[in-house]
Formats: structure tokens, sequence, C-alpha cells
């Protein structure tokens, strides 16, 4: 049964989960990619729970939120000498890629904050 306090009513956090939902509608393949080549679980699994948050009729912001600081917390641990292998062995662009993705997920926590 729908609670009230599962909606979220303040239109600056509603902003919030919009702007994730239309991220991961846009970038989340190309996210998808990099933590599978990153080989992180924990963000792969973050990726998944954020996707099935958005399946739902009211996804609940707080589970947005956790897991998109998942994301942040994995592209930011990795290292650059790591991301440069990475690109020399699979000629893959890890670390652009994790930079912009990084930079963007961060942009979208920002949208989380209560605070004015």
């Amino acid at each position: 049964m729908l609670k009230a306090t599962d909606l979220t009513l303040d239109p600056k956090l509603n902003g919030g989960i919009s702007a994730a939902g239309e991220h991961l509608r846009e970038y989340g393949n190309s996210l998808c990619h990099l933590l599978d080549e990153l080989d992180e679980p924990l963000g792969l699994d973050a990726l998944c729970d954020l996707h099935g948050e958005f399946e739902k009729p009211f996804p609940k912001m707080d589970v947005i939120e956790s897991a998109l600081r998942d994301i942040e917390r994995v592209l930011a641990r990795q290292t650059t000498s790591s991301l440069d292998r990475l690109g020399r062995e699979r000629n893959f662009y890890a670390s652009d890629a994790t930079r912009w993705h990084g930079a963007r997920v961060s942009e979208l926590l920002v949208r989380f904050s209560t605070e004015d």
C-alpha cells in the first residue's frame, strides 16, 4: 500500500528523481558498459537497483540517491594508472568515460540535496 511518506512533495527533490531517470534512459547503457569494463560488481549492482527502482510506479528518492552514491564511490576510487592500463589493453576510453560519468552522477546527487 502506498503511504504518504513514499511520495516526495518537494519539487526540488522530485526534479532530482526526474533528472536521474532521464539520465539513466539516455546514458545508462554507456554507464553499464563502463562499470562492466571496470569489473565493478558494486557499481553494476547499484545500476541494477537504479533500473529496478525506476520500473516502480513511485520511485523512492532514498533508493535512487543511495544507488547514485554507490556508483559515484566506485568511479571515484579508480586510479589513473588502472584506467590508463584498461584503455590500452581493451582499446577503451576508460579514463574519459570515468571522469564524464563521475561528473554527471555528482551533478545528479547535488539535486538531491535538501539545503538551499
